[in-house]
């Protein structure tokens, strides 16, 4: 099965974003699929903000984006954009880290004028870092999400189908043959099927 990377963006100590990646990561996980979770907050903000990409905890991310065949990206929505905190590590990642990754983004945010940064901020970074393949993602108003004081949560009914949904849409990409994480004999994971 896939390995998938669920990554939040969410400075939060009591993230409702974080919450909802782990959901999402545990629908992926009930699929048989290996899920590593990354929470933005929790790396060293001295190496987040020198943009020390060779500091252990930042490559440790670096080699779980090698070792995923997707990924789930969640950030809460800041001034109609994604978080600083995420675009801090997306800008110490290599030029290509999501070269031949299909993409699962998330939001969460307090208003549904704010479901339009999925397609015009997060898609645009996401892909400048090389997928071809980021689908169609989901917003999650804030008061759709209970978080938890150890990352777990709960989603209110009329997000959770659309959040099923959406992780449905991951299951599905991962598990069609000419995805773009569909593995070629020999080639090391991380890198494009296609040259």
């Amino acid at each position: 099965m896939p390995n998938v990377l669920a990554l939040s963006g969410s400075p939060s100590p009591r993230s409702r974003t974080a919450s909802l990646v782990r959901h999402v990561g545990g629908l992926l996980a009930a699929e048989g699929h290996a899920v590593r979770h990354v929470a933005a907050r929790d790396l060293p903000p001295d190496a987040l903000l020198t943009g020390d990409a060779s500091h252990p905890a930042v490559k440790e991310v670096i080699d779980s984006i090698t070792w995923a065949d997707a990924l789930v990206v969640g950030t809460p929505v800041y001034k109609a954009a994604y978080s600083g905190l995420l675009k801090t590590l997306l800008d110490l990642l290599p030029q290509f880290a999501l070269a031949g990754k299909t993409v699962l983004p998330l939001a969460t945010g307090g208003t549904p004028a704010h479901v339009l940064a999925i397609d015009y901020a997060l898609r645009p970074v996401l892909t400048s870092l090389g997928t071809d393949n980021v689908l169609r993602g989901w917003f999650v108003l804030d008061r759709d999400v209970t978080a938890g004081a150890y990352g777990e949560g709960a989603l209110a009914p009329e997000s959770a189908t659309g959040v099923a949904e959406a992780a449905g849409r991951l299951i599905t990409a991962l598990a069609a043959p000419d995805s773009a994480t569909a593995r070629v004999p020999g080639r090391p994971r991380g890198l494009p099927t296609a040259v």
